[in-house]
């Protein structure tokens, strides 16, 4: 018991700032969800429940596939 409590010490340096990573990038990307109405695809809900649930690729997958163009292409 007290070898998996070492292991679990001897990673934390690694393991909080990939927390901390996965914590902003899923509150950022909740918070885009809710103000920004329009998708290319699925609805706000659809996309709340992938960022919120699938753990950093829930976000990533929403802005390469799911954030809509707000004021459309200019080039």
């Amino acid at each position: 018991m007290n070898n998996d409590f070492d292991l679990v010490l001897e990673y934390l340096p690694f393991l909080i700032p990939l927390i901390i990573l996965q914590l902003g990038l899923a509150i950022f990307s909740a918070i885009h969800v809710i103000r920004h109405p329009q998708y290319r695809f699925g609805n706000q809900v659809m996309w709340l429940l992938i960022v919120l649930l699938i753990q950093f690729i829930g976000p990533l997958v929403y802005f390469v596939f799911g954030r809509g163009e707000r004021y459309g292409r200019t080039n």
